[in-house]
């Protein structure tokens, strides 16, 4: 028996490469396949240079000051 780890969002599932291949080649001794992969419409990198660029967060900059200081993730 085999466990296949999978995290769901939405209407779609997510599980390591490795077992998808695992599963893909179990699916391929019981008959011919074709596998189609779908990817990113906005990779990672561009949606965070999107978000750096698109102003949402700029009231950040404008203030001057900074929110935190380097004590702050040092234990009390």
């Amino acid at each position: 028996m085999a466990t296949i780890h999978i995290q769901c969002v939405g209407d779609k599932a997510l599980l390591p490469q490795s077992e998808l291949e695992h599963l893909i080649e179990l699916a391929q001794r019981a008959e011919t396949m074709t596998v189609q992969r779908q990817k990113d419409d906005v990779p990672t990198l561009g949606t965070m240079h999107l978000i750096e660029q698109g102003g949402a967060f700029g009231f950040r900059k404008e203030d001057g000051e900074d929110i935190y200081s380097v004590n702050d993730g040092e234990p009390v």
